[in-house]
């Protein structure tokens, strides 16, 4: 399974479909923010990160420009993976609350991150079209880790995963699950649980749109859910 899922984000490293973000993302890598000027930005797509066995999947939107897109791992490297990654060590998901680089020693526990958007969109907004470039990559972790919850970090990344569901014929296409913080989701026999939070960008975190406490209890709903699925 481990190699598996190292095999497919190699394929992910690798990808260059979407001429607008291959652009984007190696002029960001190219000029760099000045206080990251001795970095040597990692450019290309991020691939996912985390337990190969894991059970919960996180998606969010895309990684940062001077975040994921400068360090080469989602979420780390900027505000919002230090506020995401706080709420799982705090919740037993991770072995330490901060995420700064690669080689951090970060680990994850039963949880594994990963990107509806593989490369760093202009403004943090990617083109339909470039997410549904991305969806097969999704559709791939989501085949190899076969989880039983996943939390969507946002309205775009909810989208994207329903989108998938509906396209596979899984979920039925007229079926709407309204994008709320704190909401789950029973998708349907076979598929995973979705719950649903605001995404932690700067924008939510700043203005108290989404706490830490917020999110803390999102994800003891998911807790308590993994260890009622657990089987006996």
């Amino acid at each position: 399974m481990a190699e598996t899922l190292r095999e497919l984000n190699q394929t992910i490293i690798a990808c260059r479909k979407c001429p607008r973000l291959v652009r984007y993302r190696e002029k960001v890598a190219r000029e760099k923010r000045a206080a990251y000027r001795q970095w040597e930005y990692w450019g290309r797509p991020v691939p996912g990160f985390g337990d190969p066995h894991a059970r919960l999947l996180i998606l969010g939107l895309a990684p940062a420009a001077h975040g994921g897109n400068r360090t080469g791992r989602v979420f780390t490297g900027d505000r919002s993976g230090d506020f995401l990654y706080r709420a799982l060590y705090r919740a037993g998901f991770s072995n330490q609350a901060m995420s700064a680089s690669r080689d951090d020693g970060l680990r994850l526990k039963d949880a594994y991150v990963a990107a509806a958007v593989r490369c760093a969109p202009p403004a943090n907004k990617p083109l339909p079209s470039e997410t549904a470039n991305c969806l097969p990559y999704l559709e791939r972790e989501l085949a190899l880790l076969r989880p039983r919850a996943v939390l969507a970090l946002g309205a775009i990344a909810m989208r994207a995963l329903l989108g998938l569901f509906k396209e596979q014929g899984k979920v039925p296409k007229r079926t709407a699950f309204p994008f709320r913080h704190g909401a789950d989701y029973e998708l349907g026999t076979g598929l995973p649980r979705l719950f649903v939070s605001y995404h932690p960008s700067q924008q939510n975190t700043f203005t108290g749109k989404l706490t830490e406490k917020m999110l803390e209890s999102v994800l003891a709903h998911i807790v308590r859910f993994l260890e009622k699925d657990r089987p006996r």
